[in-house]
């Protein structure tokens, strides 16, 4: 990955942060972005120091079309030249029943898991169809793979991203283009917090009795198929702890 630029959206927190992490410490520049600038911007002064890498970064809400569209096309031409595109921004909001649920977090799963990544893919992908080369990493879930009780739309917009994934391999067929779908089990990241809106309860228990993975073990999963020889695509990587055998079937202690 040296003297590569790779792309990493939600760059200030759990996958994204091991993402950049990880690929810098492979030689790669980084454009990164999130809506916590303070936290990203940290991040990336540390990465430049360690690792003598360039950094770009940038705050933006990938929910919002118009601020993707200005913020990737006001890149310097330089930053512009995207090799690996890592569409990590995304979150779960709740977790009740269908009939249950709260309009507001099926807005912004959908706005965020299915939405952002379309936005940032549409303004990105363009750049490297006209080079004939690039690889784009979408970060799914075991969620995409199997609806679980009380998952529903969160799956259906992780099933969208299944989709588009394959979508995009199928479209872009023939540039050179590499996708890949990546779809982590249970990662130890802010991801449950989140979805319990902030109870720290209930979310340190989706992570007891067991070694869940962890956000570096996602990313070395996206370093190691971006480092494919170039006739090699990777579409699809599955990858659970050992405790968990589906999305519901975990072995506690």
């Amino acid at each position: 990955m040296k003297n590569k630029t790779v792309f990493i959206t939600g760059a200030s927190a759990g996958i994204g942060k091991a993402c950049a992490e990880v690929f810098a410490e492979a030689g790669a520049n980084l454009v990164l972005t999130a809506r916590r600038i303070t936290t990203l911007e940290e991040i990336a002064k540390s990465l430049e120091k360690e690792y003598g890498i360039s950094t770009y970064c940038f705050e933006c809400d990938v929910r919002n079309r118009e601020d993707v569209e200005d913020k990737l096309n006001s890149l310097p031409e330089k930053w512009k030249k995207i090799d690996v595109l890592i569409n990590n921004a995304g979150l779960a909001r709740g977790f009740s029943k269908l009939h249950e649920g709260d309009h507001q977090d099926w807005e912004e799963m959908i706005d965020t898991n299915v939405k952002g990544l379309l936005y940032v893919s549409r303004t990105v992908i363009p750049w490297m169809v006209k080079r004939n080369d690039g690889h784009i990493i979408n970060i799914g879930s075991i969620a995409g793979v199997e609806v679980y009780p009380n998952g529903n739309v969160y799956c259906a917009t992780k099933s969208a991203v299944k989709a588009i994934s394959k979508g995009m391999a199928i479209d872009l067929n023939g540039t050179g283009i590499r996708i890949t779908d990546v779809d982590p089990g249970l990662v130890e990241t802010e991801f449950a917090f989140v979805r319990f809106h902030g109870d720290k309860d209930k979310a340190n228990n989706v992570y007891k009795g067991y070694t869940p993975l962890t956000g570096r073990d996602i990313a070395d999963v996206c370093l190691f198929a971006a480092t494919r020889p170039k006739h090699v695509m990777i579409q699809e990587i599955l990858i659970t702890p050992t405790d968990q055998a589906s999305a519901t079937i975990v072995h506690k202690k």
